[in-house]
């Protein structure tokens, strides 16, 4: 198979955290959902363990319970960071921080909420080996889950802070204990589809080969 590698890197170079940009109006239809959660579990797992599990909310009650949950988790840390961002002059990051608290404003208007897990507890006190491997069974299907998102018109955001909550969101949805919740994205179609590259450090001042 030939690919076009145009058109595949800017799909994989473009493909952004869509917080402001996300249409808070339009349904996404689950046929939709599935058809990228089909992409995503081609992605490898460790040993072929093939753990991952897929909450998918779209009731606008659990929705606006899992936002609040949010909200009381981070909405704080994520305005003093903005904050601060914008006191040190870091107009990148201010931007980052300023569309995550309007995500967080907003959280429940999703369309959808997409929460990657695994089954199978990870001990708190297990060595960073076992979260590596663990977390590296699941990420590299999220990534494709959101690529196969970008493709489609959509747009999603992978976060994280719900996950102090993840008690009460388990008990919530009806989450067994033996689940572990990774992430939350939101998920909706996006205003526009002409998202940039990011500005990044080059490739050359990152990279080492052979020794440190």
């Amino acid at each position: 198979m030939d690919f076009d590698l145009r058109m595949t890197d800017e799909l994989l170079a473009t493909t952004r955290a869509v917080r402001k940009r996300m249409d808070f109006d339009r349904p996404v239809p689950r046929d939709v959902i599935d058809a990228c959660l089909e992409v995503a579990i081609q992605a490898p797992t460790g040993g072929n363990s093939q753990t991952w599990r897929w909450m998918v909310v779209d009731d606008p009650a659990k929705k606006q319970a899992i936002a609040d949950f949010y909200r009381e988790a981070g909405g704080r840390y994520l305005a003093s960071s903005a904050s601060r961002a914008k006191e040190r002059g870091q107009e990148q990051t201010a931007r980052v921080y300023d569309s995550a608290v309007y995500l967080a404003d907003n959280l429940h208007r999703a369309p959808v909420f997409v929460i990657p897990c695994i089954e199978g507890r990870i001990p708190e006190a297990a060595p960073p080996l076992s979260w590596i491997g663990s977390m590296g069974s699941i990420f590299p299907a999220v990534w494709s889950f959101q690529l196969a998102l970008r493709s489609r018109g959509l747009g999603s955001a992978l976060t994280t802070l719900h996950l102090v909550k993840e008690k009460e969101t388990a008990e919530l949805l009806g989450i067994p204990e033996n689940i572990q919740q990774v992430a939350l994205l939101p998920v909706g179609y996006t205003k526009g589809t002409d998202f940039k590259r990011a500005e990044r450090e080059p490739v050359s001042t990152i990279t080492h080969w052979n020794s440190w």
